[in-house]
């Protein structure tokens, strides 16, 4: 048995994001797919004591937005001192500051990066890294595709000898379970319901930052917070 994720690469991305990597066998970064403005693949958010912050590393965006996520470009390099700046500021206080500073900062300050998506992966793995979280991560590009939404999914997950596929909820809405059941594959929804609140600064809880909050304010007990982390 060998369990696949599919999706596209966020931006520091929330808790959810990485309990899925741990739930999954080979965790496929989906970046041939469209870039969409607006969206999590290149922006997060923090606690501030005035509300929640969004961080968002400006990129080149062409024409209308027809352009596939591992081609999409970083605009300047200003915004990785400034996004450290603000998450100085806003986490300082917090108990595991200085510990997950002393490997997050140098990826900020000391590391250039031209494309979001080598950008997103280089944290995304960092992090798996600090949580012990060895999950295969590879590229769709890695692989051949094929047309239709589901199909694509399912010959993913066959090219990568998978035999269960996990998907987000939101994929409900598009997903075919028929095309991965002629395939011999067993479509499996996560589910993001129940988890209980972590520490956190500045006022009422939210669950929908980025995983940075949890990790500076847990450190190495962040996995207490999570589902499929191991403890």
């Amino acid at each position: 048995m060998k369990k696949i994720a599919i999706l596209q690469s966020n931006y520091i991305p929330w808790k959810g994001y990485f309990d899925l990597i741990a739930a999954v066998d080979e965790f496929i970064l989906y970046d041939d797919m469209q870039y969409t403005k607006r969206d999590w693949r290149n922006r997060n958010q923090i606690k501030t004591p005035q509300q929640l912050q969004w961080l968002t590393v400006p990129v080149k965006v062409k024409g209308k937005y027809l352009q596939k996520i591992q081609d999409t470009e970083i605009n300047g390099n200003e915004w990785a001192e400034e996004h450290w700046k603000a998450l100085n500021q806003n986490y300082t206080r917090s108990p595991y500051f200085e510990e997950i500073s002393r490997w997050l900062k140098p990826l900020y300050l000391e590391m250039t990066h031209t494309h979001l998506s080598s950008l997103n992966y280089c944290l995304i793995r960092a992090i798996c890294d600090y949580l012990n979280i060895n999950t295969k991560i590879s590229l769709s590009s890695d692989y051949d595709l094929v047309n239709g939404k589901s199909e694509r999914l399912a010959e993913l997950c066959l090219q990568a000898c998978g035999t269960e596929y996990i998907s987000g909820p939101s994929a409900k809405t598009y997903i075919d379970n028929n095309v991965f059941l002629d395939r011999g594959l067993t479509l499996t929804w996560f589910n993001y319901a129940g988890y209980p609140e972590h520490p956190q600064l500045w006022g009422a809880f939210t669950h929908h930052v980025t995983i940075l909050d949890l990790l500076f304010n847990c450190g190495k007990e962040a996995p207490q917070f999570m589902r499929y982390v191991k403890k």
